[in-house]
């Protein structure tokens, strides 16, 4: 089969590469029908070393299960089925605490010797506890939508419910990538009064004015700090989410917050040490988040989904098949495209 393969910076190959196929007894086997390419692949797209042998790429995908193992219970062949970013198996502890990116049992696509989604088919592990059957046709048209549950929108989500956001609260979202302009669609969700979207791209800021937002602050470092308070009384945002990751925009949501407040940090970190923290801790502001565990929030998110209270989909700008995937990582690390669907 074909998949994506990274060999380097910069260096994203299609290739030929050994067909995926159940493995253990709690494996599905799912062809992909469609995928994405995520922004946090762009950051060994930025800095990975040269590798020989590569590394499969992708996390986010939809499919119809192929086979399955015979102890799989709750899908059988033929499903249509979502995947979150991480496989889990839905019965440690940390799975039934709604957090399954730390289970005891579970994994990410790419490593391990598990298909990365960006490929025409993947071995699903822990089947029944990371797939979510699909209501729906592969041709659906709220298939963009639903490849966002995958990941950006349930981390957007994240962002949001770590960030205490709530019915008349203040936020500030910083960056405009998917997964901020997914955090504007949560913070709305949620009943936010005022939403502030941090960024610059005109297409971007369009959306997330569609999404929701209230305000716009193209600013950048203390500028930007200044009118976040401008808007907000000179008090800062009560609920801050952060969805880039690099020091300057942390630096940013943790400036932007004001005393008592709190910050969702879902951006992942390119730093070892959270900044800003002698301030945060004497404002007293809380400092949450991390991998969206978004397997807990597919039941709640996928109802706003199919009866069309929310329309995350519209973060894809961009479609390909598997050849035109190098050009689509180029295109979003370039800034020409907020996320890139592929239907493979």
């Amino acid at each position: 089969m074909r998949a994506t393969v990274m060999h380097g910076a910069g260096d994203v190959r299609i290739e030929t590469v050994p067909d995926a196929h159940l493995v253990e007894r709690t494996d599905a086997l799912v062809t992909v029908t469609r995928a994405a390419i995520c922004g946090s692949d762009l950051w060994p797209y930025k800095s990975m070393e040269p590798s020989e042998t590569g590394r499969r790429m992708g996390h986010e995908f939809i499919g119809v299960v192929e086979d399955i193992g015979t102890d799989v219970q709750t899908i059988k062949a033929g499903d249509l089925v979502l995947s979150p970013f991480v496989w889990s198996d839905g019965t440690c502890l940390f799975c039934r605490e709604g957090l399954q990116t730390s289970c005891l049992h579970g994994g990410r696509y790419g490593d391990d010797g598990v298909d990365g989604g960006q490929g025409q088919a993947v071995r699903v592990p822990q089947a029944d506890g990371t797939l979510l059957l699909l209501p729906v046709g592969k041709e659906d048209a709220l298939m963009p939508s639903l490849l966002t549950l995958t990941d950006v929108m349930a981390t957007g989500h994240h962002a949001a419910l770590a960030a205490e956001v709530g019915p008349g609260r203040s936020v500030a979202v910083v960056g405009d990538g998917a997964v901020g302009l997914c955090g504007v669609i949560a913070a709305r969700r949620l009943g936010a009064e005022r939403i502030i979207i941090l960024g610059r791209h005109p297409d971007r800021i369009a959306v997330a004015k569609d999404f929701g937002a209230t305000d716009v602050v193209s600013e950048r470092g203390d500028e930007a700090v200044e009118r976040v308070r401008e808007l907000t009384d000179g008090l800062g945002a009560q609920s801050v989410l952060e969805c880039v990751g690099l020091e300057q925009s942390t630096v940013t949501a943790l400036s932007v917050v004001r005393p008592g407040g709190a910050v969702g940090r879902v951006g992942v970190p390119q730093g070892e040490s959270i900044p800003e923290g002698v301030t945060t801790f004497f404002d007293n502001v809380t400092i949450a988040g991390g991998p969206a565990p978004a397997r807990a929030y597919l039941e709640e998110l996928l109802p706003d989904v199919l009866e069309g209270r929310i329309e995350p989909g519209r973060v894809f700008d961009r479609v390909t098949n598997l050849d035109g995937v190098p050009d689509g990582y180029r295109a979003m690390n370039d800034r020409e495209a907020i996320k890139v669907m592929i239907e493979p």
